[in-house]
């Protein structure tokens, strides 16, 4: 069964309206190390690509090194690990595959996730768009949230990166069906990521922004 997705029109009093994607989608979790897809240049309209890290977790300044998953140098930074601001409110990343969207329109997008199933059932989560996967489902809006430890999924950037794969299963888990709206991304999370979307202004406020 195939959740549905309700898509609202956002910022009419300005000077160009915009969609923000809102509905139902599913959660799963990942670390595969490798260059996220939105640190590529000209992916989308943002400010500057997602940054990335050499295998010492140094920032590159190149946003074309190509990955440590295709024989590059180029990885994930451990800071975008998810933490938690309060009981009730977490940050992170994730990869995304959203639908009737693109990566045009999900790099850097920010979306606030209400869990209504498993542990994380009435608490929030806000995450920014990083990456996005051939093994993610559009159809179901999906949000493969950036977790350490959470399995490498289809790609193992880690083996290069630490000279040995991490333990663990390669599928991190499904978590249960969860509701979404895209949102101003909070300063936080850019501030890691080094990209915001031109757009970014014309979203309503993240919870507790």
């Amino acid at each position: 069964m195939h959740p549905t997705i309700t898509t609202v029109l956002l910022g009419a009093a300005a000077a160009s309206s915009v969609f923000a994607a809102s509905g139902n989608g599913v959660t799963t979790r990942y670390w595969d190390c490798c260059k996220p897809s939105c640190s590529w240049s000209g992916k989308a309209p943002v400010s500057a690509p997602v940054l990335t890290c050499d295998a010492s977790d140094n920032p590159l300044a190149d946003p074309d090194v190509k990955s440590g998953c295709d024989g590059g140098s180029a990885y994930t930074c451990s800071n975008f690990s998810p933490w938690a601001v309060d009981d009730n409110l977490a940050y992170g990343f994730a990869a995304t595959a959203i639908g009737g969207g693109s990566e045009s329109s999900w790099c850097c997008a920010c979306y606030q996730l209400e869990f209504t199933s498993g542990p994380a059932a009435g608490k929030t989560m806000i995450v920014q768009s990083t990456n996005t996967g051939g093994d993610l489902n559009a159809g179901s809006n999906h949000f493969d949230i950036l977790m350490p430890g959470g399995g490498v999924g289809i790609f193992d950037g880690c083996a290069s990166e630490f000279g040995h794969s991490l333990p663990g299963q390669q599928y991190g888990g499904v978590a249960g069906r969860d509701e979404f709206t895209q949102v101003q991304c909070p300063a936080e999370l850019t501030a890691i990521s080094g990209c915001v979307r031109d757009d970014d202004g014309e979203f309503p406020a993240a919870l507790g922004v």
